[in-house]
């Protein structure tokens, strides 16, 4: 796999308990465990912290560097950002008072609350979906859905394009490596041309990429039809639950369930 695909790809090979573990097991208890996670109420900080220490533990459990899971949960903070303005739009306690001409931001408690709320929830759930990508292979994950009864044809434009992103990934390298080579740097001097120049030329690429990824995906998609391809997805391999795994995946859901339940009462 080339290094720029290579970064698409979430699994990492291990030999943990978590890696041999049936993918249906482990994609509805990650589900199950987000869907708790979400119930838990507001500043509700044992329980929430008690979800991020599990998850947290699950990863040191599968031998894969928490440094390199916690990179990847990056990709969160983002969209943590849109609940930055709850911080003044909830009514409570307020804290400060900040005047700035015709507006006056005034921040309470309870939106600090929210906001802290929202953003481990948030950095939790991601750090679960992580664990469950890192430790189980794309095509594993959509068998398992599939499994759920979730719609094939849902589930069929998904593996596709997860499939084709390493075709469009491809093809944009083979169109660096063939405009470098066509392009002469002089020692000591600036190569390339003028910032209008360089966007237009990224424009041509960028729809000389379209055409050639859509052709080669319309050949791709001929190919398959030819080896029986019917829109149905198949499973990469026989899938089975043994009997620890069954017995570990209901003690998860009546602890999670009572927990998330004994959340909303305290």
């Amino acid at each position: 796999m080339a290094a720029g695909t290579a970064v698409l790809d979430r699994y990492i090979s291990g030999s943990s308990a978590i890696h041999n573990a049936d993918p249906r097991v482990k994609t509805g208890l990650t589900l199950l465990f987000i869907v708790a996670l979400t119930t838990l109420p507001t500043a509700s900080w044992p329980f929430i912290f008690g979800f991020l220490a599990f998850v947290w533990a699950m990863v040191l459990t599968t031998g894969i560097s928490p440094a390199r899971v916690l990179r990847r949960t990056f990709i969160a903070l983002p969209f943590v950002l849109v609940a930055v303005p709850s911080v003044f739009a909830r009514s409570g306690e307020p804290l400060v008072e900040w005047s700035a001409g015709f507006i006056t931001l005034t921040p309470t408690r309870e939106g600090l609350e929210f906001l802290a709320t929202i953003t481990l929830k948030s950095w939790i759930a991601v750090t679960a979906a992580v664990l469950l990508s890192a430790t189980t292979r794309f095509m594993d994950i959509v068998a398992a859905l599939r499994w759920f009864r979730v719609p094939e044809l849902l589930l069929a434009v998904v593996a596709m394009m997860y499939r084709y992103l390493f075709l469009l990934i491809g093809e944009a390298q083979r169109m660096i490596v063939a405009r470098r080579a066509r392009s002469a740097a002089i020692d000591g001097a600036r190569d390339g041309g003028s910032l209008r120049w360089r966007a237009r030329v990224t424009g041509h690429m960028a729809g000389s990429l379209f055409i050639r990824t859509f052709d080669r995906s319309d050949r791709v998609y001929m190919a398959m039809l030819a080896r029986g391809y019917d829109g149905a997805m198949f499973a990469p391999g026989q899938l089975s639950i043994g009997r620890l795994e069954m017995a570990f995946a209901l003690a998860f859901f009546v602890a999670i369930a009572a927990v998330a339940t004994l959340a909303r009462l305290v």
